[in-house]
């Protein structure tokens, strides 16, 4: 079987022009003779050697940081640029959702660019007449098929273009950040489009920076970086790379606290420094579903306290709290503290799902309403996924999934072969 998609060394190269800055004495100067401003030429190589084979019923999913060349890649695919060099070959129709609005006349109602987007995709006018009325159910816009587009809005646009996109029956399918765009409601119907081409042997290809679509829909991955392959492969595999790298590149000091965050208390205990360790006592923002993490709380005592309690509180980025254990509940009892000290809460198998989460600590009097400190969700860190469990949810529990087919003769109370899988 031959390839739907084939990158072969493929370079795309784009020339720069930028004015030299001048003085405005140079400037007037070059005014007043009629000369032109200074003008610099720069290559720029947004594809550079690329090269991967995306085989028939396949959906790619290329991820990498804004400017990496990831758009350039669509456009030579969907025959939109030509590369400088190598070769790109696309067998079938193909069926491109590039930009918002693209291939859309902003004069034209809704009606004439979907007879106008189309026919540029090859379909004839009978063929349109017969999917119009599908096109339309789909975008959800019958109230507006004769409003020129140019009235519409950023969301309506999506609608439209993927509705066309997608009633071409194509063979090549590719779609860059159309899901950023528009109600949840609508995202997820495209989702479950997308998904039923899947089934149905569609090549797919797309770019987003949502890893859970990433994850959900992609069979491989491509991570290019300044227009070169810095990875390919297993889905999960590359997107968990490219996050630690994102996030390493992001993260700032781990241990010191956040620039802006709430705190009070008397500071007759005083919280010093914080340390989120992963398995190997590494200091570091960054773990994965079920590894090990200590959060190591320094503090110093300015006078004698006596019973202290600590407190931690996990919040996910939506405000959600995960836990708010506490040294008095769990069996931890300090009678004093005097000076400096450390204390620790280990988690042997960390059961938080991939987002971003913040860690909330509290120094307090076990028995009166007394604050010493306290450092709201100043601790960020990362979770990604372990490749073993679900990326959707806030969680992982272990449990048991247990299968016991029945025969049609067999009675109810009667043992059957029992099938376990556990996580």
């Amino acid at each position: 079987m031959q390839p739907a998609v084939s990158f072969e060394s493929v370079s795309k190269r784009f020339m720069m022009t930028t004015q030299r800055p001048q003085t405005v004495l140079e400037t007037l100067i070059a005014v007043v003779k009629g000369q032109r401003m200074r003008v610099v030429e720069q290559e720029l190589w947004a594809v550079d050697d690329l090269s991967f084979d995306l085989m028939p019923g396949e959906c790619l999913g290329i991820i990498g940081r804004n400017g990496s060349g990831k758009s350039t890649v669509l456009k030579m695919i969907a025959r939109i640029l030509r590369p400088t060099r190598g070769r790109v070959t696309v067998r079938g129709r193909i069926s491109a959702l590039l930009e918002l609005g693209a291939g859309f006349h902003p004069d034209l109602t809704g009606r004439e660019n979907i007879y106008l987007n189309a026919s540029v995709l090859g379909l004839s006018r009978e063929d349109v007449d017969r999917q119009f009325q599908s096109i339309v159910d789909f975008s959800e816009l019958s109230s507006f098929i004769d409003v020129p587009v140019k009235h519409y809005s950023s969301g309506m646009h999506v609608r439209l273009g993927f509705s066309v996109a997608i009633h071409i029956e194509p063979d090549v399918l590719i779609l860059d950040e159309i899901l950023a765009v528009g109600d949840q409601a609508f995202q997820t119907k495209c989702i479950e489009e997308i998904y039923t081409l899947k089934r149905d042997g569609t090549t797919i290809i797309l770019i987003s920076h949502n890893m859970d679509i990433v994850r959900s829909l992609c069979t491989q991955l491509l991570w290019i970086e300044h227009g070169r392959l810095r990875g390919a492969g297993n889905v999960n595999d590359i997107a968990s790379a490219y996050l630690a790298e994102t996030f390493s590149q992001q993260q700032r000091a781990i241990g010191v606290p956040a620039r802006s965050f709430k705190r009070w208390g008397t500071r007759e205990i005083e919280i010093t420094g914080v340390h989120l360790l992963n398995e190997e006592g590494r200091e570091f923002g960054l773990f994965r579903t079920n590894e090990e993490m200590t959060i190591e709380l320094h503090y110093v005592a300015h006078n004698t306290v006596a019973a202290p309690q600590f407190d931690l509180a996990i919040h996910r980025q939506d405000g959600v709290q995960v836990i708010g254990p506490n040294s008095h509940a769990d069996g931890l009892e300090i009678n004093s503290v005097s000076g400096p000290g450390r204390i620790s809460y280990h988690v042997e198998h960390l059961p938080l799902l991939p987002g971003r989460y913040q860690v909330s600590l509290t120094v307090h009097d076990s028995q009166l309403p007394t604050v010493y400190d306290h450092h709201e969700q100043a601790y960020p860190f990362r979770v990604i996924a372990d490749n073993l469990h679900a990326t959707h949810g806030l969680v992982t529990i272990p449990a048991t999934w247990t299968w016991q087919p029945q025969e049609a003769h067999e009675p109810e109370n009667e043992a059957a072969t029992t099938t376990v899988f556990t996580r």
